[in-house]
């Protein structure tokens, strides 16, 4: 069997790759993008226990606000790390910027694990949190950007949208195992020995991917598009990338990539991330009947990732993008009330599942549809931006900002109304840039090629 693969890439770009290297850049993505979301998940899981732990309060919302807001301040800080990684990974590789990113996730997670309670250290603890948190957010920032830049530079012709959507991949992985890891803690130990030191295990567990970062820095090579770039900034030097210069250049692709996300992100935080405190809260169901459900949305987005990857490569992520979007905003708000009109561990187990397609239609295309619009010399930089504005205003502000809504407005349908509004922006963003519609033009050509495009929006 020939062990070489055609990467067809920039013509200054090695053209043969080894599967070995392929492989390598796959799983060392993979874990790096996976090892972000079980963190994330698991806080998300264990929100109402954190709360009590580190935050303590009479009023049960204003606890359970200060810790969902602790997780929102992860995501605050996720533009700045975006643009400080996709900046270095655009001067010095998606290796490293890759290396040192897992690293300080995985410092962050560990903080996370070891940090005593409010009851033990006072008003360190939840200082301590919110640093961890910083440190994460920081970090989240140019992960998804640089894994998802490595695995589309990695990709051969004609299979970009399917090997980044391993990125998302490793989202779908990550909810497998934070949710399964959740609901044994949760059904296995006591409601004390879940407070005292169960909620700790995920936190304790992710962290052990720190020595990842330096098997990726030493092990793992660099993508052919970026040494193709090397390579033609040595004969022809070039200034290097601003942030200025940035949005002077991809300001309107920047926007288009930001209508991508917003959807996606509004439903993924919502659905994964706040469905377990909306059960309890709202539905009045046990935690364990929305950990059962994420572990089969995980488990079934595993398969259902790659296969929107498979159909973007065929027929275009945006070409696809319009009627999935337009379809789950008509078909959120009847899901929703299915649920709430007489909740149980069924219904929401079946809502759960509906979501978990939809999600997969719109997201699992996102991290070659993002890619497509950037040149190689800002990709991981206008990915990082784009990708981190639009999850932090729509994805992390979800649970406060729903929460809040519910407690306000008293009704339980108000993520219906969250999703309903990310839609229209989402179709909004991409529908009136030049880019976004660049790029339709593009996928309804069926001649997608993504090394002879630098900017979409030039065409």
């Amino acid at each position: 069997m020939n062990d070489t693969i055609d990467t067809g890439t920039l013509d200054s770009a090695p053209s043969m790759l080894t599967r070995r290297q392929i492989q390598r850049a796959i799983v060392t993505s993979v874990i790096g993008n996976g090892l972000e979301w079980f963190d994330f998940l698991a806080y998300g899981y264990f929100a109402k226990t954190i709360a009590n732990v580190f935050f303590p309060s009479a009023n049960g919302f204003v606890s359970l606000a200060l810790t969902l807001a602790t997780f929102a301040i992860g995501f605050i800080v996720r533009p700045l790390g975006g643009v400080l990684f996709g900046l270095y990974a655009d001067r010095c590789g998606r290796t490293r910027a890759m290396s040192v990113l897992i690293m300080m996730m995985a410092t962050g997670t560990f903080l996370m694990g070891i940090t005593p309670g409010y009851t033990s250290i006072g008003l360190a603890a939840p200082l301590i949190i919110v640093f961890a948190r910083l440190i994460q957010g920081l970090a989240v920032g140019g992960q998804f950007a640089t894994a998802s830049a490595m695995l589309v530079e990695f990709a051969p012709p004609g299979k970009k949208m399917f090997y980044g959507s391993f990125n998302m991949a490793s989202q779908a992985l990550a909810l497998l195992l934070s949710s399964g890891c959740g609901w044994l803690l949760t059904t296995g130990l006591s409601h004390d020995a879940l407070i005292a030191w169960g909620w700790r295990v995920p936190f304790l567990l992710g962290s052990l991917v720190g020595p990842l970062g330096f098997y990726i820095r030493h092990r793992v090579d660099e993508s052919p598009e970026f040494l193709a770039l090397q390579a033609q900034s040595a004969s022809h030097p070039r200034s290097k990338m601003t942030v200025g210069q940035f949005f002077r250049e991809n300001g309107d692709a920047a926007l288009c990539a930001m209508g991508v996300i917003i959807v996606g992100a509004a439903t993924n935080y919502i659905w994964h991330s706040y469905i377990p405190v909306y059960a309890e809260r709202e539905l009045h169901l046990p935690l364990s009947s929305a950990l059962v459900g994420a572990f089969v949305s995980g488990f079934m987005n595993l398969f259902l990732y790659p296969l929107a990857g498979k159909l973007a490569d065929r027929f275009g992520g945006y070409r696809l993008f319009y009627p999935v979007v337009l379809c789950w905003a008509a078909c959120v708000y009847p899901l929703f009330w299915f649920v709430v009109s007489a909740p149980s561990p069924g219904r929401l187990m079946f809502a759960q599942v509906v979501s978990t397609v939809f999600l997969a239609a719109m997201s699992g295309s996102h991290p070659g549809m993002l890619a497509m619009i950037f040149p190689v010399r800002s990709r991981s930089t206008g990915v990082a931006l784009s990708y981190n504005i639009a999850v932090t205003l729509f994805g992390g502000l979800a649970p406060l900002s729903v929460a809040t809504l519910i407690n306000w407005t008293g009704s339980a349908m108000m993520p219906a109304f969250y999703i309903i509004f990310a839609a229209v922006v989402s179709l909004g963003l991409v529908h009136f840039t030049r880019t976004g519609k660049g790029a339709l033009r593009v996928d309804q050509g069926h001649s997608i090629d993504f090394s002879a495009k630098t900017e979409i929006a030039s065409r």
